[in-house]
């Protein structure tokens, strides 16, 4: 058995559980952060769950290292998983994958090319805006000379940063804050690309597709 076959194979059989954690670590960090009056038992087993699922995800990386047989250059060539196990707020974007991947597996219809590009990167967007707005907040409502004093005013930047607006009456004013910002701006572009890229091919095709069915002559 080659070693892409092995780690498909595992990825095929964790998957649901990888999902299931990037979850339980969203809803654990959320909780933390949203619900300052937290007992201390819930605290600590919020704190628990954090640490379970990134173990989880620190155990995948590690098992497809291995299974890759590629030694460092794994690193390298999947330096998009090492972010993510670094920065695991950024985990619950594998569950758009996860869906496309289940969708494929059982054979059930699958949305057109720009469909797709656009509902993928409508999630994505949630997802990068909920986690980000959460980040933010936790670093910045009881900063000096901060903007951003609430959970809604750092929905509302999310938002902003992530459509490319960046209105300026909240700015984050810590590192934290301003490196996150910076992750969420690089996003935005990328996926308001993404998005611009699909529409504008979609109007080519439909287009070429109109003028491929005028009679001649007209």
């Amino acid at each position: 058995m080659t070693d892409d076959s092995r780690q498909a194979r595992w990825e095929k059989h964790t998957e649901a559980l990888l999902a299931v954690a990037s979850l339980l670590y969203l809803t654990s960090y959320a909780v933390l952060v949203l619900a300052s009056g937290l007992p201390g038992m819930g605290r600590d087993v919020c704190l628990t769950v954090l640490f379970a699922a990134w173990a989880v995800f620190a155990v995948d990386y590690a098992a497809r290292w291995r299974l890759s047989g590629q030694g460092l250059r794994f690193v390298r060539t999947h330096w998009l998983d090492t972010l993510v196990l670094v920065l695991p707020l950024l985990r619950p974007l594998r569950v758009v994958h996860i869906y496309e991947t289940v969708q494929r597996r059982h054979g059930r219809p699958r949305l057109a090319l720009h469909a797709r590009v656009v509902t993928y990167s409508g999630l994505s967007a949630l997802l990068l805006g909920f986690a980000a707005s959460l980040a933010v907040y936790q670093h910045e409502h009881a900063a000096k000379g901060a903007t951003i004093r609430t959970f809604g005013d750092a929905v509302w930047w999310a938002s902003a940063t992530l459509a490319t607006v960046g209105y300026g009456d909240e700015t984050p004013v810590t590192p934290v804050g301003r490196l996150v910002a910076v992750g969420l701006m690089l996003c935005g572009l990328a996926l308001l690309g993404a998005v611009t890229g699909s529409f504008s091919s979609w109007l080519l095709q439909v287009f070429a597709r109109e003028d491929d069915e005028r009679p001649p002559g007209r």
